[in-house]
């Protein structure tokens, strides 16, 4: 199976802890893509998702009402989590965030890697729409987690 593998990396002013917490914040979240109108909608629908538990968001994407259910598959607080599609568009959709202690906080690091269905008409996909489209949703969620951590107070590294 062909992967395509998108990573992202975002300089906070805050501590892990308090990174690695709004990374997981459902509300947080909803912020973030509130241009997608993405709502959750099945699972944990509030809070900050633990070990084990899934969502079901419902948002728009390219002009299309679609739903998609991620569980958390990994988690190691408050260094790594790690999110990965039940159900949904994609043939698969694995999203890898770590917390790396900094001089100015933390840096926190997307990696995600994802492949859409359809053979040769989803690897086009990937490469001509997919990858933009998903590297901006990466770009504006981690710019959303930045401010909410940022305005608790300023750089606090947690070794």
């Amino acid at each position: 199976m062909c992967v395509e593998t998108i990573t992202i990396e975002c300089a906070i002013g805050a501590p892990l802890e308090r990174c690695f917490d709004a990374a997981r914040d459902i509300d947080l979240h909803v912020r973030s893509l509130a241009h997608t109108r993405e709502t959750a909608v099945g699972g944990r629908t509030m809070g900050l998702l633990e070990f084990g538990e899934e969502v079901t968001w419902r948002g728009r994407h390219f002009g299309i009402t679609q739903q998609f259910t991620s569980r958390i598959t990994a988690f190691e607080r408050p260094h790594y989590f790690q999110d990965t599609m039940q159900l949904g568009v994609f043939k698969s959709f694995v999203h890898e965030h770590f917390f790396i202690p900094a001089d100015h906080g933390t840096t926190m690091r997307d990696v995600l890697a994802f492949s859409a269905p359809f053979g040769l008409f989803g690897r086009l996909a990937e490469k001509v729409v997919l990858r933009h489209y998903l590297r901006n949703l990466l770009v504006a969620r981690s710019a959303t987690i930045k401010q909410a951590a940022e305005q608790f107070g300023g750089s606090q590294s947690t070794g």
